[in-house]
């Protein structure tokens, strides 16, 4: 289904060299932000306190909020736990202050929030936290090196590179986005960085899928020109694809509250920089690597072959 057919091959290879040059400066500036401000760890990786409260009736997790910020718990994250009137709070803390940091959270709610109570305190150890860390580097490695196979079977060892490249590129830039901003990096963040990294190879797959295609249909052509057809005649799906997607994720990021926010933030940065990847990044390297009809299409024996 197409919502519009672009009748004349667009010329994406021929500005090749400015758009991985692009990438290339928010890659490093990406990098720069990691090294320099770092990511702002959750308590999920950090470890901390966990109180969950029972209030009397329903209540918005963005009152609490603003209530412990203005006794000094900026760093508190605040959401519903099962029903409306349940609220989960989560403190980086040690764990040797946890009871008594539970304690001074239920006074100050008490004189607030009369009928509010602690219903129970959990400690998040450091040990958790970095084991957690250890198992999503893992997770990225694994997903990594699944793709790098899939596509090296499924297509060429140059696609496999190119599709890794623009596939770190996208994963990078989306961090670079929340150690510049300092956005708490949460479990539910790193999902969606996995997610991010699925939905740029889909892409990609998409249009190898039909840059090797061509190959085989078009008889003519430069390899540059066969990737612009390819492009361009994936640009409709690809358009219609990412609007819809983007709408629903933009969503989430205005209208789903503090909880949603870093989730629907990564998937907002991860699908528009997973497009870019896509179609001008991974694409071009193909082409750099020396990708040519030979290498998709075997060559039919010839007389001059026979011995």
């Amino acid at each position: 289904m197409e919502f519009f057919r672009i009748q004349r091959d667009l010329p994406f290879m021929r500005y090749a060299r400015t758009t991985v040059f692009l990438s290339a400066l928010l890659f490093i500036a990406a990098i720069a932000a990691l090294v320099v401000r770092g990511l702002n760890l959750n308590v999920d990786f950090t470890g901390g306190t966990v109180i969950e409260v029972q209030f009397p009736v329903a209540t918005k997790p963005s009152v609490i909020r603003a209530l412990l910020a203005r006794h000094h718990y900026r760093h508190a994250r605040v959401e519903n736990y099962g029903t409306a009137s349940k609220v989960l709070i989560r403190l980086p803390t040690a764990g040797a202050n946890s009871k008594a940091l539970a304690v001074r959270i239920q006074r100050l709610l008490a004189v607030k929030r009369p009928g509010a109570t602690v219903r129970s305190v959990e400690y998040v150890g450091p040990e958790v936290g970095s084991e957690l860390a250890d198992q999503g580097a893992l997770a990225l490695l694994f997903v990594a090196l699944g793709i790098t196979a899939y596509l090296t079977l499924r297509f060429e060892w140059r696609f496999a590179v190119g599709a890794i490249i623009a596939t770190i590129h996208d994963v990078v830039i989306v961090l670079g986005v929340f150690a510049l901003f300092h956005v708490s990096f949460s479990l539910t963040v790193l999902a969606a960085v996995l997610a991010v990294l699925g939905y740029s190879v889909n892409d990609t797959v998409v249009v190898f899928d039909r840059i090797r295609e061509n190959f085989r249909r078009m008889r003519t052509g430069t390899t540059a020109e066969i990737i612009d057809s390819a492009i361009t005649r994936t640009l409709s799906r690809t358009i219609m694809t990412h609007i819809l997607t983007q709408i629903m994720v933009l969503s989430m990021l205005f209208l789903g509250g503090p909880v949603l926010f870093g989730f629907a933030l990564a998937m907002t940065v991860g699908i528009v920089v997973g497009t870019y990847g896509s179609v001008l990044v991974a694409s071009p390297l193909v082409m750099w690597l020396g990708l040519k009809r030979d290498d998709l299409v075997p060559r039919k024996a010839t007389s001059a072959d026979r011995p």
